[in-house]
Order: C-alpha cells, then structure tokens, then sequence
C-alpha cells in the first residue's frame, strides 16, 4: 500500500477542517430564526389615533336631509360665522342643503412625525348622505387623546364604490358613504417620544414568552457585551443604551437585526362560533379517542283535510287538520384515533364523515372537555 505524499495529507487535512467547521456552523443557525425587529417593539415608538369632526361640500344631491340631521346645517351656518357670512334667521331657519354631509375624519399619527409631513385620512359619514362620491373635505382639525390638535386635513375624496338607481330600482357596490384621501392631512405637532430622553431602552415582545425573552437577551449580550440586556419578565427586555441620539439609533438598528430562535407556538384551536370558522394550529395534536356524532332532524308537516258530513245528516263542513311527524336520525360513524395523532389526520376523518364547521366546533369542544385535544382552545 503506497504512503500518501506530505501535499495530498495536507489536502486531506484541510478539507477534513472546512467540514467541521461547516458542520458546527449549521448546528449553532437556529431553525427557525426570526429577526428582533419581528418579535418586540421599541416601548413608546408606536403611532397615535387622531380624529376631527368636519364637512363634505360638492355633493351631487347625496348629501345630508337637513329636517333629520340638523346638526349638518348648525355646522354649516357656524362655519359661515366664522368666514363673516351672516344669514337672517328666516334664511337660516330655512336652510336645507343637500350638497353638504357631516363627516369624521380618522387618521394614524405615524411614530416621528414631523411638521409639514403628510398622512392618509379616512373619511365616514356620519349622517344619512347616500354618497360622499364627488365631495370635498374642508379644513378639519384632527385631535388627540390629550386633545390637542396634531394635524389638519382637507382635499378630494376618493371613494372606491358607486351606486346607480333608476325609476326605484338601485344597484350598489362597496360602500359609497367612506372614503380616504391620501396625503389628505398636514402634521401641525410631533408627539413627543421617550427615545429621545436617554437612559435604558424596553423592547416590548408581541407575544410574551419567557422562553423567547430569554433567547433575545442572551443574543444580545453575545453581540454587544455581557450586562447590555436584561428580561424583566415575560414581555419585556430592558437594554442598556447610549445617551447620544446618534449613538442610539445605531445601536437599536444593529439590536433589531439580530437573529433570535423564537418559542414554539403553542398549540392552539380558534373558534369563531358566530361565523362558524374553526382555525387549527401546526401543532395541534389528539391523544387516544374515539368519536361519534350523528344528526338528528325532526320534519313535522301539516295538511288540511276537509270532513264532508254525510247528506242526510245535520252536520255542517269543517277543515280539520292534520299533521305528520318525520323523525330521522343517521347512523353516527365511530372515529378513532391513536395517541399524537397529527392535525393532517385529523382533518381528513372528520372530512371523510362530512363534519360541517358546526359538527366540527362540537367535535373539537367535546375533545377538549374529554381531555384529549393537546391544544389550547380558544373561542372568539
């Protein structure tokens, strides 16, 4: 047997290292890595709800019925008011635009919004206008929680639906009483942020998980120093951060995009009992069982039967009335399952006996109560 030369055990050695360390670097990536700008926010970095109260102008007939809504018309006149457009009080008494509809406008104040930026708003009727299609919103203030105005909007409609109508017939689309107008409000005031204040930062986790709480601080205290980062309980992450505003949003940019294995969703079953929509988890497994369910439908039906007494007798006709009960029960089919019995498997027998969602919420309580059902099981 020949001896390998010194070149191809040299060869051999490294190849022998490159795949040691290709197989340590696959075995530290995590599985199923998610970002931490996907599992935690920053505390107080959100956006704010605003609202305002205005009018729409330059309806085509749809607008608001003066006699039913007569806040409409208050708003109209106080608006003339205000521009130095007095009325005689016979003329405001009577009236009754119908080009004009009350409105509120709803807005998102997005995190760091600064003066002389633009946002979407969204505009509702509030009275009985049949379209807002056509219209115009005039200068809304739109106002916090706190009550202070932080924006302003006014512009152009869009509406997305349309409605037609012709001799009492009508055909609508969508709804014709909303709309948006992007770029429709001007922000007039920043809302303060705790970013900006220094000190330690909070991440505040979507969903609160000790496990996951865990996994973040130690990635970064990996990444950026022992002590940098400390759970305080389940659903928040105190970090350590620079005081320097600069500094700070490096910092969180390089924090955010470190790489976490989150906690395996826990298993769980939704239930929405109103529509009837039943969700199940990937992780939803059955113990040992076996189901049977069977419908059971009652049918009464009634005829009515006319008794023609006889010629020569003294009696008078009379309906009488008959019924008929129909009892059907179909024979219930036994199901059985196996303990860890996956979602897939279960899916398909319960499909296989033609379970409706109704059938199937019963199915999936009556496991639950019987202990069988290895899922958290939640009804909305």
């Amino acid at each position: 047997m020949e001896r390998l030369s010194m070149k191809s055990r040299l060869v051999i050695r490294c190849l022998l290292s490159l795949l040691s360390a290709a197989l340590l670097l696959a075995a530290a990536l995590p599985s199923n890595a998610e970002s931490i700008r996907n599992l935690a926010m920053v505390s107080g970095v959100r956006s704010n709800q605003l609202v305002g109260y205005g009018l729409v102008v330059g309806l085509n007939g749809t607008g608001d019925q003066a006699t039913q809504v007569p806040y409409t018309t208050q708003s109209l006149l106080n608006m003339f008011q205000r521009l130095g457009i007095n009325l005689p009080p016979s003329v405001a008494t009577n009236l009754q635009p119908k080009d004009v509809a009350a409105v509120m406008v709803t807005a998102h104040l997005p995190p760091f919004a600064q003066p002389g930026q633009t946002i979407n708003v969204t505009v509702s009727a509030v009275g009985n206008a049949s379209s807002l299609a056509g219209g115009t919103l005039l200068m809304t203030p739109l106002k916090g929680a706190d009550g202070q105005t932080y924006a302003v909007a006014q512009g152009n409609i869009i509406v997305s639906g349309f409605g037609a109508s012709s001799n009492g017939a009508s055909a609508q689309v969508n709804i014709t009483t909303a709309g948006t107008i992007p770029n429709g409000a001007n922000v007039e005031r920043a809302v303060p942020s705790g970013f900006d204040n220094g000190g330690p930062l909070q991440l505040d986790l979507h969903t609160p998980s000790f496990t996951t709480a865990a996994r973040i601080v130690d990635a970064i205290n990996r990444s950026l120093g022992g002590g940098t980062a400390q759970a305080l309980n389940a659903g928040v992450v105190e970090v350590r951060a620079p005081s320097d505003p600069g500094q700070r949003v490096n910092f969180l940019a390089l924090i955010e995009n470190l790489q976490v294995d989150p906690e395996t969703p826990v298993a769980k079953v939704v239930i929405d009992a109103r529509s009837g929509t039943v969700v199940l988890g990937q992780n939803v497994t059955l113990g040992s069982c076996a189901v049977a369910h069977g419908n059971l439908s009652v049918t009464i039906s009634q005829k009515y039967l006319v008794s023609q007494p006889n010629p020569l007798g003294a009696g008078q006709t009379a309906v009488v009335p008959q019924a008929d009960v129909k009892i059907k029960q179909p024979q219930a089919k036994l199901l059985m399952f196996e303990p860890g019995v996956s979602l897939e498997s279960v899916v398909r027998a319960l499909n296989a006996v033609g379970a409706t969602p109704t059938d199937l919420i019963a199915i999936l309580q009556a496991m639950k109560a019987a202990g069988a059902l290895h899922a958290q099981l939640e009804v909305i």
